[in-house]
């Protein structure tokens, strides 16, 4: 305590300003040492001056047998007088003072026990004690003598007072709280694996690949550290104050001159042409000069660049605002039932139509014991019009809950939908697709259509809610087991065989789908007429003729109740029994692009002309040969209920042991999400690019490259739910969750997290779907859990590309792609160097086993010879052996 106490006293003194500093240490009170129970007791510094002013001088005035001296209390006035604040007393120039006595008891302290080389005894009480020691009684005494030395003699503790030096603080902030919640796991298993064999083996983490996944750091925002000591260092310096002056000229003054110009000689000219330095610069610089003067040619020096960087202003939002704005929000008020959203899609050619298929909110045990009331309501799709936001414009019947469809792309009137039970459902809205259209336009149809703002498209007040009827229904028997996770249209250039084999299409139309679901299965379907085995009988013909409904259309008549799927795959595991549950499906031909709108109103004139429509005509085009297309990719992505995402291909080959048809094996196989897969899209802008959304993360592949994700992002702090990439920039996609957030991420701005983060709902986000209205207006549907659709705008950072952003991001995807390929050189050359280390360390054994065994060899040999030489001196010392010129000999009896 003393040292820390003197320090500080050192550095009050080591300042600048010497006059405050002796006057507050006049008044500073004097250091004693009451901490350590001796309130009477002052430290001092005496210097070899004031010890022999004062005649005690260290080992020889005070020694170890006399470590003290009395000092006359006017002699330390005295020399407080002639040195003033230098002399080594003024420390305790108070305490002199208002000493009682005449004498003060100055004691030497060799071992430095108060931290000075003297102390001060500034009480007659301290002085009597330190000079006349109290008697120890004589038992004690006795006590004493019989005690060695060395040994420790216990002295009880003497209760002191609680003096608080901020101990207790630091322990509390030293302490470990729990600062975040526990984390709650659930782990379920599927019924198919319960009692499913299972058969450990022993691999290599770092030889089979996906057996493990490097989780690399990253600086979370959940986790912060408070800074609670922070030193700090400064050092007093005289303020500076810069001052210039300027004379002013107060007599101006006309003044010219006139000169010749200075001119080199003709000789000098020569001279200098000739000299070595100038043909040197030149050299030097005319490159320099002729880079310059190309690029003054190339390049407009005295363009403004900064006008250049301003972007046309022509938006509805703030250039600086980056948040989703609600637009509009649907709710079906007139459901009995509590549902939830389970897809989406905004109509491809009319404006302000958007479609969700809406399922009861109830689990698989529920959904079985209410399946008597489930019957009784309607399962439909229904049509929202931003015009009227309460009543739906359609809605489209089913026999079960509707958890996916997609409009036709060749004809949007075409609608396909999968149920909850397997089957799949088509409908056809030509009947009423003057009913949908809230398109306004002026005298000529060719115009652009706008959309018009709420207020001024109001609905008709005759106009009611219709339910249409759908047209055909798939087999049950036939079909998918459980409900259909996904459903796409294949492209209208091409169609397959029952091989998978690719073709060019007939019809000219689409006419294939392509569906997914839970009962393991991939099915691809064909609208069109089959040929029938058996023909049939015209009275047949006119009893299907009278059984159709008015108000159902022939369209899909003869699918109804006996499409059957034109070929079946099923994903097997491998050597197991199990198969992959597939979840979404991304085919290569996803990007289709719509009909333009001049081309669907000459399409719907000629249909009001009196032309058939094309899918009312199926037939024709069957008989036409198939050509094959050469050089089509066959394969696509599937992502499993497992987080597992899958390349495989839809072509079939036979069994050559069975002869049946079978799958292809998978090309590849990643196990990268922790949860299903809800997501699995291609980027609009690159064909090749491929989003997969599941579980906990996000990740993004490239086709072609079978190594691993290109972009993989860490754990969410809640479980993605749905995602889509943004149709106008191709680094931006969102992701949503299921806490009601979405997640926007930016790869041009952050790749370890998301750019931003916006609450939508208070309930988990089941769908998202973007729709582009014009270059300047972009919105976004999301759907949720409680059956609410959120039609929001999106910004216009969020909406308008930056300049050579798909350049910059596809530059991105290039350089992930060569660190994919380093990663997996370096993971070959490791395995290639642990495999010759392995043969070294196999070569060394071997050679260290020969070794060995010669140097045993070796061994015997020199015991076998020294067991010789032993026998000879045995033999020797017995007599029995006698040694001659010749050699020793043995002497016979």
């Amino acid at each position: 305590m003393a040292p820390k106490q003197k320090q500080k006293k050192k550095s009050s003194r080591g300042k600048k300003s010497p006059k405050p500093i002796l006057a507050a240490s006049e008044d500073m009170e004097p250091v004693n040492m009451e901490s350590m129970g001796h309130p009477e007791i002052y430290p001092l510094v005496l210097t070899t001056k004031t010890q022999e002013i004062f005649n005690c001088r260290i080992d020889e005035d005070v020694t170890d047998e006399q470590p003290y001296k009395l000092i006359n209390k006017e002699d330390i006035f005295e020399d407080l007088r002639n040195r003033a604040a230098v002399s080594d007393f003024h420390p305790v120039k108070k305490i002199v003072q208002e000493y009682p006595g005449n004498e003060l008891l100055l004691v030497y302290d060799k071992d430095f026990k108060y931290g000075l080389n003297f102390y001060l005894i500034g009480t007659e009480e301290g002085k009597e004690n330190y000079l006349n020691p109290p008697e120890v009684p004589e038992e004690q005494e006795v006590y004493k003598e019989h005690i060695p030395e060395d040994v420790y003699v216990y002295e009880p503790p003497v209760s002191k007072p609680w003096v608080s030096l901020g101990s207790e603080k630091e322990i509390e902030e030293e302490s470990v709280m729990e600062s975040t919640k526990q984390i709650t796991y659930m782990i379920s298993q599927k019924r198919s694996e319960f009692g499913a064999p299972v058969k450990f083996s022993d691999q290599n983490a770092s030889s089979v690949k996906d057996a493990y996944i490097e989780c690399t750091a990253y600086p979370d925002k959940n986790f912060t550290l408070k800074q609670l000591e922070k030193e700090v260092g400064m050092q007093a310096i005289p303020q500076i104050k810069d001052i210039s002056t300027q004379t002013e000229w107060t007599y101006p003054k006309n003044a010219t001159t006139q000169y010749y110009p200075r001119e080199f000689s003709e000789e000098e000219k020569e001279t200098l042409k000739q000299s070595k330095p100038l043909v040197d610069f030149l050299n030097n610089a005319s490159i320099s000069v002729e880079i310059a003067l190309q690029q003054n040619e190339i390049m407009n020096t005295f363009i403004d660049d900064w006008k250049h960087l301003a972007e046309e202003e022509g938006t509805f939002g703030d250039k600086t605002d980056t948040h989703l704005k609600e637009y509009q929000s649907f709710t079906d008020l007139h459901s009995p039932t509590e549902k939830m959203i389970t897809c989406v899609s905004w109509h491809p050619t009319i404006y302000g139509l958007i479609a969700v298929s809406v399922a009861v909110r109830l689990s698989f045990e529920d959904r079985v014991y209410f399946s008597g009331k489930l019957l009784l309501q309607p399962s439909l799709i229904l049509f929202w019009s931003f015009s009227d936001p309460i009543h739906p414009q359609l809605m489209l019947e089913s026999p079960d809950d509707i958890f996916c469809f997609k409009f036709c792309p060749s004809d949007p009137n075409i609608i396909a939908g999968g149920c909850i039970n397997g089957q799949i459902v088509l409908w056809d809205i030509t009947a009423h697709a003057d009913r949908i259209e809230n398109i306004k336009a002026g005298s000529s149809r060719s115009t652009k259509a706008t959309l018009k703002p709420m207020f001024l498209l109001e609905p008709e007040s005759n106009k009611e809610a219709m339910y249409i009827r759908h047209c055909a229904v798939s087999s049950i028997e036939s079909g998918h087991k459980k409900v259909i996770t996904d459903i796409h249209w294949l492209s209208e250039t091409f169609e397959i065989n029952r091989m998978g084999s690719v073709f060019e299409n007939r019809s000219g139309i689409c006419c294939q789908l392509v569906t997914c679901s839970a009962d393991c299965t991939i099915c691809f379907w064909d609208i069109r007429p089959q040929k029938p085995l058996t023909p049939q009988t015209t009275e047949k013909k006119k009893e299907e003729s009278i059984e159709i409904p008015f108000d159902v259309p022939s369209t899909f008549l003869h699918l109804d109740l006996s499409w059957k799927p034109l070929s079946k795959i099923r994903l097997s595991k491998g050597e197991t029994s199990l198969d992959h549950c597939p979840t979404r499906i991304s085919l290569n031909e996803d990007r289709l692009l719509y009909k333009t709108e001049d081309k669907t109103l000459t399409q719907s004139k000629t249909v009001k002309a009196g032309e058939r429509n094309p899918y009312h005509n199926l037939e024709s085009g069957m008989a036409n040969l198939l050509k094959p297309i050469d050089d089509f990719c066959t394969k696509f992505f599937v992502g499993t209920e497992d987080g597992e995402v899958i390349y495989t291909d839809w072509k079939m080959e036979k069994d050559p042991e069975t002869g049946r048809l079978m799958p292809k094996k998978p090309v590849s196989i990643h196990t990268i999400h922790d949860g299903t897969v809800h997501t699995v899209q291609r980027s609009p802008f690159y064909n090749d690019i491929i989003l997969t959304v599941g579980g906990w993360n996000v990740a993004i592949w490239k086709e072609g490259v079978t190594t691993g994700p290109l972009f993989q992002s860490c754990c969410a702090p809640k479980m993605y739910t749905s995602g889509h990439w943004s149709l106008t920039r191709p680094g931006v996609f969102y992701i949503g969750r299921e806490d009601g957030y979405i997640d926007i991420w930016d790869l041009l701005e952050k790749t370890h997290e998301p750019a931003q983060s916006q609450n939508i709902c208070i309930s988990m986000i089941t769908y998202i779907k973007p729709w582009i209205f014009s270059a300047k207006q972009q919105f976004i549907a999301i759907a949720d859990y409680y059956g609410t659709l959120h039609i929001l705008e999106i910004p216009w950072t969020l909406s308008r590309p930056s300049t050579n952003e798909m350049t910059s991001v596809n530059h991105y995807f290039e350089r992930e792609v060569k660190h994919l390929e380093y990663v997996e050189q370096r993971k070959n050359i490791r395995e290639q160097e642990k495999k010759e280390m392995e043969l070294e360390m196999e070569k060394k054994k071997i050679k260290t086993y020969q070794k060995s065994k010669e140097q045993m060899e070796a061994e015997l040999k020199m015991d076998y010879e020294s067991y010789l030489e032993l026998e000879k001196t045995v033999l020797i010392n017995l007599g029995l052996l006698k040694v001659t010129e010749k050699g020793p000999y043995l002497d016979v009896v």
